[in-house]
């Protein structure tokens, strides 16, 4: 006891001379310590993962290019030309937002990107015209489209363009600018992706089981939409509009039609579920593509369920800043509403064929916005809205003005082809299951099956309940599994089918 006291003593001894306030500041300065010791911890955990990230970045964007090149070698230096472009300008014109210099500069890159975009898809459309209705002699260069230039084009320029509203802050890393223009799952064939939609994730996503998995899923889908019913109803596609004209019949034609609507929504969509899901796996996630466009109540809601990355991009970057509907002049709207449907029209292709599809849209809108037709009962919208957009894709399909007419003319019993000729009864025996499937999941019928509460929620008894969400869970992957291996044997004895979208 007495050595304890002595021990006592002897560790007091120090602290005998010092007050009550230097004490506390003793503490003080003891707490500030550990304090600042933690906060340097944080730090350097924070540029680990900054470092981290930065990595991850530069080896997903060292992916996205090979991934390009390995389909376009010589035109990679194009897509690099593009990002640095973008890159610079949008820091030059982060300098001023929303001013006058501003404007001009963006006004700059507008102008850039089109020059290049119009060079490689519309430069030999353009010269064959002009030779063709002034008798020039114009030099024509075979000039080979690259892949996804519209697409990363227009993605490029809203970021630009985001930079000069002040919606989105320029960003000072070249290697996220490069990643979020060649990000390779949307890179070809979209979706369209703004800038703010994916920035934070940049910087500092995180990949998790739960978003591989569904990205995962969400890929299956897209790649048995496209091998397991776009193909097939391609084959019948090809076969009506390549048919010679003695050899068309109204059925033919019309099992065509439906077959080529079919197909590049099963197409595009099945794409758009592909980049969603890779993006997801890699933890970006992406808007949605389409929201079933075939069971739109009229035109208007039609394009606000198809390719809607695009529609939104026009909206945003074209009819608004034109003065959309703020017009005072009814003219004034008019003329709005149809730049945006010929310059969408002009997107998608070189050919009057994609001119005349865009303008015949914007009529149907305008009969709808003067007459209120899509005010109607739903059947009613229905019965014209479906007729509507098969006719225009007939347009979109046809290799010129005349053959769409000729086509659409066959299909309505306008011309001297036969009803039907006996190969078409075999035709559409054998692939009568793929329009049918078309036709199924064309509808909105996956989602609502999804919905598992809609029928577990009648199940009184907990066990039961959980007994059959194990049952479910287990049916749902079986079903997925079994997709994915059909698709597979789809892809193995398949030829060469790229997607529909891969030539705008």
């Amino acid at each position: 006891m007495d050595l304890l006291r002595s021990c006592s003593a002897v560790w007091t001894l120090p602290l005998q001379g010092l007050d009550q306030p230097t004490l506390r500041g003793a503490a003080q300065h003891s707490t500030a310590q550990h304090s600042t010791a933690q906060h340097s911890t944080a730090q350097h955990s924070t540029a680990q993962h900054s470092t981290a990230r930065s990595t991850r970045n530069l080896v997903l964007l060292i992916f996205s290019l090979a991934f390009y090149a390995w389909g376009e070698p010589k035109y990679i230096l194009l897509l690099l030309v593009s990002i640095l472009l973008n890159y610079g300008m949008g820091l030059w014109v982060g300098k001023y937002p929303q001013k006058t210099t501003g404007k001009w500069l963006v006004g700059v890159t507008v102008l850039a990107n089109v020059a290049i975009f119009f060079y490689f898809k519309y430069m030999t459309f353009v010269f064959t015209e002009l030779n063709e209705a002034f008798s020039l002699d114009l030099p024509l260069k075979n000039v080979v489209l690259p892949i996804g230039i519209s697409f990363y084009t227009f993605q490029a320029l809203s970021y630009v363009v985001d930079v000069y509203r002040g919606e989105v802050k320029s960003e000072k890393n070249p290697l996220k600018v490069g990643l979020y223009i060649a990000l390779f799952p949307q890179l070809i064939a979209g979706p369209i992706v703004r800038y703010n939609t994916i920035a934070a994730e940049l910087t500092d996503r995180k990949e998790t089981w739960d978003d591989f998995s569904a990205g995962a899923v969400r890929f299956t889908t897209g790649l048995a939409k496209k091998m397991v019913l776009a193909n097939p109803c391609g084959y019948i596609a090809d076969m009506a509009f390549n048919a010679p004209q003695n050899e068309q019949t109204v059925l033919l034609c019309w099992m065509g039609a439906i077959a080529y609507t079919f197909q590049i929504y099963f197409d595009f969509s099945g794409y758009s579920d592909m980049a969603i899901g890779l993006g997801r796996m890699f933890g970006f996630h992406f808007l949605e593509n389409f929201n079933f466009p075939y069971i739109a109540k009229g035109i208007t809601d039609f394009w606000r369920r198809w390719h809607i990355s695009l529609s939104t991009w026009f909206r945003d970057y074209v009819y608004i800043p034109l003065g959309g509907n703020r017009s005072s002049s009814k003219m004034r709207v008019l003329f709005n509403l149809f730049l945006v449907w010929l310059l969408t029209g002009v997107w998608h292709g070189a050919n009057w064929t994609f001119l005349c599809w865009g303008l015949f849209y914007f009529v149907l809108l305008m009969i709808e916005r003067f007459t209120g037709l899509n005010k109607n009962p739903r059947f009613f919208c229905y019965l014209y809205t479906l007729p509507c957009v098969i006719a225009a894709w007939v347009l979109f399909r046809a290799e010129t003005i005349s053959a769409a007419w000729r086509y659409l003319k066959t299909m309505c019993g306008l011309t001297d082809a036969p009803l039907f000729a006996p190969y078409n009864i075999f035709v559409l025996g054998e692939y009568a299951p793929f329009l049918i499937l078309g036709a199924i999941f064309s509808l909105p019928i996956l989602p609502a099956l999804k919905e598992r509460n809609f029928y577990l929620d009648k199940i009184g008894n907990n066990d039961c309940r959980i007994a059959a969400e194990k049952t479910l869970t287990v049916a749902r992957f079986a079903s997925i599994m079994f997709v994915f291996l059909l698709a597979v044997s789809f892809v193995v004895k398949s030829t060469n089918n790229p997607f529909i979208y891969f030539n705008f």
